[in-house]
């Protein structure tokens, strides 16, 4: 939950306003799409809401809990229990293989190797790389290696699942298939969905449209 969020930055000294004022809530297994040009501050909105950011003001609650009262290791456990986030980029480790790939946020929940790997290797299965666990990124296509990315932010059973612009590296055909896999596990799983993108046709696939201009909500509307 975000209530009259800010956030500004001090660049050469100057103040800029990212956020200036925004206030929404994404329930459980909500699909949200966030929508605005270049600069419109959602993807500033994204990282306060993934907990990799905090305002400059007003209040932000992540799991329940207000992150003005979290340290910042408090603030990543918080992360690593609630959140799953998928990139444009993917950032997947290059020497590392699918499996290890996916098993990464699990090493620092403790869990043990054979476990996690076991995890790993059944959420690779889930989104359809059953066959590639042991390949490298570079053995894999565009969409094998977004598939493997939405499976490292889902292997920690998040209730929230942030991605930014997930399509935009991708083919039309490959980002309406990553789309589907993404609305199916939003289904499924209750996993709210919150969706960066500029991409109109994108946006309208969610259920709920919050649209961004110059730091606030222009537009906030549900599918019909």
């Amino acid at each position: 939950m975000a209530q009259d969020l800010t956030r500004t930055y001090e660049l050469d000294g100057v103040t800029v306003p990212a956020l200036r004022g925004v206030t929404l809530e994404v329930p459980t297994g909500g699909y949200v799409a966030l929508l605005g040009p270049s600069g419109s501050g959602k993807s500033t909105l994204m990282h306060l809401l993934g907990g990799l950011d905090r305002p400059t003001s007003g209040t932000l609650r992540i799991g329940g809990r207000d992150v003005a009262d979290l340290d910042a290791g408090q603030l990543a456990k918080l992360r690593n229990e609630t959140i799953g986030f998928v990139f444009q980029a993917f950032h997947l480790l290059a020497r590392t293989t699918a499996v290890d790939n996916v098993a990464l946020p699990l090493v620092y929940r403790g869990v043990r190797t054979g476990e996690r790997r076991r995890r790993a290797a059944a959420m690779l299965g889930r989104v359809g790389l059953g066959h590639r666990l042991d390949h490298r990124p570079n053995q894999l296509s565009g969409g094998e290696q977004q598939r493997v990315a939405i499976a490292r932010a889902l292997v920690t059973e998040p209730v929230v699942l942030l991605a930014d612009e997930p399509t935009g590296n991708l083919d039309q055909a490959t980002g309406r298939a990553v789309l589907d896999l993404l609305e199916e596990i939003n289904a499924e799983r209750s996993v709210a969905l919150v969706m960066v993108t500029h991409d109109r046709e994108v946006a309208a696939r969610a259920r709920r449209q919050i649209e961004m201009r110059d730091g606030v909500v222009v537009n906030d509307s549900e599918a019909s």
